[in-house]
């Protein structure tokens, strides 16, 4: 069997399918940075951040692509001066034809993206959004197939992300029924003659998608379906989806002190030092994590209940307003986001697991401080 070979747009549409572009803020700069969509991909590498030793390592390792989290270009350029730093890399980058793609507070609010694999890694039960909470758009979409084809068809549309309903998936119902058609001339129907009514047994086959996948799984549908003309109808709903948005809220499974869950927090995140604010003495159960710069989210920590939050870049003054406020405050730093580099890598290997994609994770270390 020959194997298709994937260029740099097949591989952001299925980042787009964890992290979709629309949750990133406005001031972000999320997808393409340098490159081009329709250059053919073999290996893709996982960083942080796009440094030029990030680079120099991509080019040692013969990557194709890079997918970070913190975006290479902020802001639009007014020129690219190879003296600078940020010129050394485009420079690097363009002249060994290697594409950067990002996705950072996309990522961020995703659902299983950056802050709930944070949650997850300290043992959060009972998580949930810590702000700027919203919540998915659904449809229903419902398409007439076959007797003989709908398992075909519905394994084909659940792949694609249709029929999730909390942790259930391939969520269908199917009716049966009796499809009518005429085929007219020009056409090479897969049941019936030309110019002759046609009654076949048919199954109207229903289910639920976000929004954002729709386009991926008529795609799909379309692909698995044995018709040349596929019948299908989709319904805008009223239901809401799950909640997506900035950090997350949760419990431990049981109360701890200060000092042993900060222990605990360093070993999750495989952190030496963390700054600390509060009582190291006191027992400590609901915690909020933000992921990156959450410091201007403490009183959100507050109201919803937390004991703890755990955030990077804390400067001394909203420190102090936290510890006013009764809220501990563990500053993890910015560098604890390096946890989304396994994740990222683990769940692209799952979705081109046999088709010829090396995913690998950068071993370059790109946290600007040292511990003395």
């Amino acid at each position: 069997m020959k194997q298709i070979q994937l260029t740099n747009r097949d591989i952001f549409k299925v980042m787009e399918a964890l992290a979709p572009t629309y949750l990133a803020y406005d001031w972000d700069n999320v997808g393409l940075q340098v490159g081009a969509y329709n250059k053919p991909v073999s290996k893709i590498m996982i960083t942080l951040d796009v440094l030029e030793n990030v680079v120099d390592e991509a080019i040692e390792k013969h990557v194709d692509l890079i997918i970070a989290h913190h975006p290479l270009l902020f802001k639009p350029l007014r020129q690219l001066n190879m003296d600078t730093p940020s010129g050394k890399i485009m420079q690097k980058l363009v002249n060994h034809g290697i594409t950067v793609y990002a996705s950072h507070t996309n990522l961020d609010a995703a659902i299983g993206g950056v802050n709930d694999q944070l949650a997850d890694a300290i043992g959060l039960t009972s998580s949930r959004v810590l702000v700027d909470e919203q919540s998915k758009s659904l449809v229903k979409l419902a398409v007439y197939v076959p007797i003989s084809h709908i398992d075909q068809v519905r394994e084909a549309i659940s792949k694609a992300g249709a029929g999730h309903i909390g942790n259930y998936s391939h969520c269908t119902f199917h009716s049966h029924g009796q499809g009518t058609f005429k085929p007219l001339e020009g056409t090479n129907p897969f049941i019936g003659n030309t110019n002759q009514l046609e009654k076949v047994e048919e199954a109207k086959l229903e289910t639920i998608v976000e929004e954002h996948k729709l386009s991926s799984v008529l795609e799909q549908m379309i692909d698995a379906h044995p018709y040349e003309e596929v019948a299908y109808d989709i319904y805008p709903l009223g239901n809401k989806g799950e909640a997506m948005g900035l950090g997350r809220v949760g419990h431990l499974e049981e109360k701890m002190v200060l000092r042993d869950f900060v222990e605990k927090v360093k070993s999750a995140f495989q952190m030496e030092n963390v700054r600390v604010t509060g009582n190291l003495d006191k027992k400590v159960k609901t915690i909020a994590i933000l992921g990156g710069s959450g410091e201007k989210y403490i009183h959100q920590a507050k109201l919803k209940g937390a004991d703890v939050y755990i955030t990077g870049d804390m400067t001394f003054h909203i420190a102090q307003d936290a510890w006013q406020i009764g809220l501990a405050v563990i500053d993890s730093g910015h560098y604890a986001e390096k946890i989304m580099k396994d994740a990222v890598k683990n769940y692209l290997n799952d979705r081109f697991k046999d088709m010829g994609i090396e995913v690998i994770t950068s071993t370059t270390n790109t946290d600007p401080f040292q511990f003395m």
